[in-house]
């Protein structure tokens, strides 16, 4: 059974920075594609990054630049760092996660090129003017 809890929103002004953590248990595969996606009231939810079990990383045209996704060396936290802040990051952040015995690679866009099956509770990241 695959558990993603994610940690590290909170509320910041603009310019500011965070980092969120999301720790993954049941992870029984080499091969599989993590990320973070974001929804913000009303809209859909967006993928922000991605990387692959062969480290390849994604963005987002909207965080390229700003955000950094990466692993620690177990492989089983996956962080976001996000700096330079903006209003229009404020969202929901969720972390996701799919993995097996085929290829997970990450495509363009801040995407896994397979969508995710396990996903955390999300963590509210706002960013006030």
């Amino acid at each position: 059974q695959v558990r993603l809890v994610e940690s590290g929103g909170g509320s910041v002004q603009a310019g500011g920075s965070l980092r969120l953590s999301c720790v993954i248990s049941g992870i029984t595969y080499a091969n599989y594609c993590m990320g973070w996606f974001r929804q913000a009231p009303g809209k859909e939810r967006l993928g922000v990054a991605a990387i692959d079990s062969w480290g390849n990383m994604s963005y987002a045209e909207a965080v390229k630049g700003r955000f950094t996704i990466s692993q620690d060396k177990a492989k089983t936290t996956l962080y976001l760092e996000m700096s330079d802040l903006k209003p229009e990051d404020t969202a929901m952040y969720y972390c996701s996660f799919k993995q097996g015995p085929r290829d997970y690679p990450v495509q363009r866009g801040g995407y896994c090129y397979h969508p995710p099956i396990s996903w955390g509770q999300g963590t509210q990241v706002t960013v006030s003017s």
